[in-house]
């Protein structure tokens, strides 16, 4: 056996038995206005940022990636499980439109691509929390053979040793009979769900890839007590048969390792797949809040916390995440709350939130992007002699907020201090701005006006979009002339 082949041997068994530590960034594109990806891909360099997790294989997202030394963790949707679990040619389709293609001609770091001794390992994330319980079973029967067809596609196409696969799975996959760690065992209603999946990726040196939220057990039970949510030590401890838990990410965490364990795979790598923490759109969703867990995740992860050490109890090593997220993005489903959209480490613009110290530069803060152009300052207001108890205000309120980004507006967020006609000024703006600042996005009936005084209030900042990105056809210009277009129909039942 020569030389060369042998440290690639060895190179594949290390991928079984270890997964590398570090913090990478979730990398979401529900917005608007999104970055273009040449920028956020320099954002991410600058910022010493040297992982990141997709929800999709987007074309222009893995192109701006191609040869920026930059790991890749792949997504595939959830509506994509179904007709890639159904045939196996759709699954080597997706490989090699998504994956080999770009190992080929863009060299993407999904797979090995830098020299052996820079060697990092890649992921393809098949669905993102599949088995959510507000889900209701939808995945449960497509999400294994969707697994089992995309692993065949990636040994077809010779990348098995090099990327890995694994199910992004949210925490509540688990759960606990004594509500200690040591009581986890998955859910009863997906046990026999769960335990082929986790063989598989056990089989295949692949990790178990858990996303776990301090921010929504505050958000859901104000009986929470808050500061076990994060890391400076103050929460009165669990005790676990002799083993204190001063925090709900190490407690979480090895509920899962028990959860394991007690399956048979007790020595699986585990994957933090996103952790983060909100800046708006909830009382508990502040600036302050955000950058004390963030930081203090930092600081627990680099082993320089009240504990004095890495990992968890259970697993004292160093641990692998992903931060959620890199940018806010103002198109996402509120369904689960108006904080979901606001959970960036970076603004819209790729502008630092608040001082972030990730230990991966020399700044000790987080870096802005760079080369932003901005639209015209000016925004759309209501006019001064509008009255709030016109007939028409209402409506106009409930039809911008639906097509636009009002989850600032409320109790306890950063424009929850604005009156009545501030909070319809927002609105107003909002689309306005989401609509390119066309004049035509600015007509609500004897209401609006445009003006180029900036309105913004304290911490109630009205925003300028940014110029629009329109790349890879995906059809973002239709999407806001077709907004416009619904705005003309809305105004005439008033006309």
């Amino acid at each position: 056996m020569g030389l060369v082949s042998l440290l690639l041997r060895l190179v594949a068994l290390f991928s079984v038995l270890s997964v590398g530590s570090g913090i990478g960034a979730n990398w979401g594109t529900q917005a608007t206005h999104p970055l273009n990806p040449e920028i956020v891909v320099k954002l991410l360099r600058d910022n010493g940022i040297q992982k990141v997790k997709l929800f999709d294989a987007d074309y222009d997202t893995l192109r701006a990636l191609g040869k920026s030394g930059i790991e890749v963790m792949v997504g595939i949707p959830n509506d994509m499980l179904a007709p890639l679990a159904a045939k196996m040619k759709n699954a080597e389709e997706w490989v090699s439109k998504n994956v080999s293609k770009h190992i080929t001609t863009d060299n993407v770091n999904i797979r090995t691509s830098i020299p052996l001794l820079f060697l990092r390992f890649r992921y393809v994330a098949v669905g993102n929390e599949p088995f959510l319980q507000t889900y209701n079973g939808t995945f449960l029967s497509t999400t294994l053979p969707a697994l089992q067809n995309i692993q065949s596609a990636l040994i077809k196409a010779g990348l098995s040793s090099q990327v890995k696969v694994t199910v992004p799975m949210n925490a509540d996959v688990y759960e606990s009979a004594n509500s200690l760690p040591s009581g986890g065992d998955f859910r009863q209603d997906i046990h026999e769900y769960m335990l082929p999946i986790v063989k598989l990726l056990s089989d295949t040196g692949s990790p178990f890839t858990v996303n776990i939220y301090p921010f929504i057990s505050l958000y859901i039970d104000s009986n929470f007590p808050a500061e076990y949510a994060f890391f400076d030590g103050n929460a009165s401890p669990v005790n676990d048969g002799g083993t204190y838990y001063y925090n709900m990410l190490d407690a979480n965490l090895d509920t899962l390792v028990h959860t394991l364990q007690k399956n048979g795979f007790g020595n699986m790598p585990i994957i933090i797949g996103e952790i983060g923490w909100p800046t708006d759109g909830d009382r508990n969703a502040n600036m302050e809040y955000a950058r004390r867990f963030n930081q203090g995740f930092m600081s627990r992860i680099a082993g320089a916390s009240y504990s004095g050490g890495k990992g968890t109890p259970l697993r004292p090593g160093p641990i692998d995440a992903y931060l959620f997220s890199l940018i806010d993005e103002d198109a996402k489903s509120i369904d689960p709350g108006n904080f979901e959209r606001h959970w960036g480490i970076f603004t819209y613009d790729g502008q630092p939130k608040y001082l972030l110290n990730l230990g991966t530069t020399n700044s000790g803060r987080l870096l802005p992007a760079r080369g932003i152009q901005y639209q015209e300052n000016k925004w759309c207001v209501m006019r001064p002699n509008a009255r709030l108890d016109d007939p028409s205000v209402a409506a106009s309120v409930s039809y911008a907020c639906s097509l636009a980004d009002c989850t600032k507006l409320g109790y306890g967020t950063s424009c929850g201090t604005l009156d009545g006609k501030g909070n319809i000024s927002y609105a107003f703006n909002s689309y306005f701005q989401i609509n390119n600042q066309l004049d035509e996005a600015c007509k609500f009936p004897n209401l609006s006006m445009i003006v180029k005084t900036n309105p913004s209030q304290g911490t109630c900042r009205f925003d300028v979009m940014i110029q629009p990105y329109y790349g890879g056809a995906d059809g973002r210009l239709p999407k806001q002339l077709g907004l416009v277009a619904a705005f003309a129909l809305f105004l005439l039942t008033f006309l």
